[in-house]
Formats: structure tokens, sequence, C-alpha cells
């Protein structure tokens, strides 16, 4: 392995931890406030739940399609988050004795992880106050966690970037401006977004000092590695949009045809690899700093893992 001569930004880091003091938030007191859900209204919007792509629905059961979906996006922040804290307390291990305020923006950036666990785990009870009995979610967090923490820290980096890139995307371009989604759900992914839009500038940093000790080799393998954890989400996705599939058609209220059933299951999981792989792989900054490190011929390999995924 190279010994990297990486210069650490202790700027860029300052910054992180200014704006992580100045946004810190509590559960209750800012983002709950005694409320709960409204069910009368979306939880994902339109773009980010396709649910315009099925004509047959009603305008309720277009809102109750959301809904799940909307509790399903809530429980996969909870179970990434498992291992992105588990990884950033990993990485902050080589700043103990180092820059200590790279260290501090580090354990900020973990410590907020687990308040935000806790906020999804928060709101998957409160989904199931207001919605039928039936629902599942099928990953278990640390059994996720400890497979991708299995592979190298440059992809389990790559692949965090990618995550947190995404949500502060779906937040600006799809949650923000829809006056018709559910309040309190509405600002849980305000308030999420105002702490990851750190952790994104830590993130590339952390990669980029990452990537800096890798001989070409390991680089190669560091590639498959990422490869391999998309598969991984496209597997969980796979088999959570089966589940959300058949939670719908049993509890929506009525009888579907199947070739209306078919195009339920064909457009949850079209939405969830939008929502978790398609979006965050198109977006700019993720792009530049992936190409940043990889060779064409690497960037070649990943285009046609994710080129099934886009169809």
């Amino acid at each position: 392995m190279h010994v990297s001569n990486h210069v650490v930004d202790t700027n860029r880091y300052a910054k992180c931890v200014e704006v992580s003091r100045r946004v810190r938030w509590d559960i209750d007191k800012d983002v709950v406030r005694g409320r709960r859900f409204d069910f009368g209204k979306k939880f994902l919007p339109d773009g980010l739940s396709k649910a315009n792509d099925l004509a047959f629905l009603s305008p309720g059961e277009k809102r109750y399609f959301s809904q799940i979906q909307g509790r399903t996006y809530a429980n996969i922040f909870g179970l990434v988050e498992r291992f992105i804290g588990a990884k950033i307390l990993e990485v902050s291990r080589e700043h103990w004795l180092g820059d200590q305020v790279a260290l501090e923006a580090l354990v900020r950036f973990t410590d907020e992880e687990l308040k935000h666990q806790e906020m999804f785990r928060r709101l998957e009870k409160m989904a199931g106050e207001g919605m039928p009995a039936g629902y599942q979610f099928l990953p278990q967090p640390n059994d996720v966690a400890r497979a991708v923490l299995g592979a190298s820290t440059w992809a389990v980096l790559g692949l965090t970037l990618d995550i947190e890139l995404f949500t502060q995307l779906h937040y600006r371009e799809s949650i923000h401006p829809d006056a018709d989604l559910s309040e309190l759900w509405k600002d849980v992914f305000l308030f999420h977004w105002k702490e990851e839009s750190q952790h994104a500038v830590m993130d590339e940093m952390e990669w980029l000092r990452e990537n800096e000790k890798l001989t070409p080799e390991q680089r190669d393998a560091a590639v498959d590695d990422l490869i391999g954890l998309v598969g991984a989400v496209d597997g969980i996705l796979r088999a959570q949009s089966k589940a959300d599939a058949d939670y719908f058609l049993i509890t929506a209220g009525r009888a579907f045809t199947s070739e209306e059933a078919a195009a339920v299951r064909a457009t949850l999981l079209r939405a969830y690899r939008w929502q978790y792989i398609v979006s965050g792989v198109q977006e700019p900054r993720f792009n530049e700093v992936l190409g940043s490190m990889i060779t064409p011929a690497q960037g070649e390999r990943i285009a046609s893992a994710l080129k099934p995924l886009f169809a």
C-alpha cells in the first residue's frame, strides 16, 4: 500500500464543524413537535414514487402508494446509516493523533448519524400506527452493515458519498417544492438534509484521502467492490419492492387485475432503482469525484454494470 502524503484541509473540516453546530437540531423539540403523520397527504412526491405512471390508480390509491414508499424510504435511510456511522467511526481513527478539527468533524458526523437512525426508528413506529397491519421491512440493518463493511473502505466511502448526495438532490428537487406532502414527513427530510450537507463534504474528503493510499491494483479491486455493493443494494430493492407491492395490493381495499398487479410491481422496482441507485450515480458531483480517481476502462466497467438498472 502507498503511504499517503495527503494534506488534511483543516479549513474545510472546520467549516463542517461550524455548520454542524449552527444547524444542530433535536428530534422532539425541532422535528416531531408532538405531531403525527397526516395520512390525508402524500409522503413521497410523484417524481420519486412514480405513482402517476399507474393511470388506473385513483388519487387516494396513488396517495397510499406514496405513503408505503415513504415508509420504506425512511427505513432505508435508517438501514444505510448503520454502516455509514460505523465506517466514519473507523476512518476517524486516522485523525485520532493528528488533526483534531478533522476528528471533531467526523465524531459529529457519527453522532448525527446515530440521531438520524433513532429518528427513522421513531418514524417507522408512527407510520405503523396509521397504516394497515402486514407491512414488512425485510433487510436487517446489522446484517447489511456487516456485508457492506466487508468491502474495501474505498468502495464503502464511494457508496456513502453517492447516498448522501442523492438525499440532498431528492430534498431540493422533489420533496421541498411539493406542497401536497404530510408536513411532518416533509420536515423530517428538511432537518435530515441540513446535516447531510456537511456529511457529503466529509465523505468526499475522506474518499479522496483513502484513494491516495491505494496502488493501481488495489484501486482496480476496489472498483469491483463498488460494483458489488451496488448489486447488493439492487438485491435489497428487488426484495423490498416485491414486499411493498404485495402489501399495497392486499391492503389497498379493492381487487386488481393481473395486468394491474404486474404494473404495480414493475413500477415499484423502477421507482426504488431510481430513488436509491440511478438518481445518485447520475449526480454531477459524484461523477466528478469518481471520474477523478478511475481509468476510462474502470468507468466502462461501472457503466456496464449499471446499464440494466437504468432500464
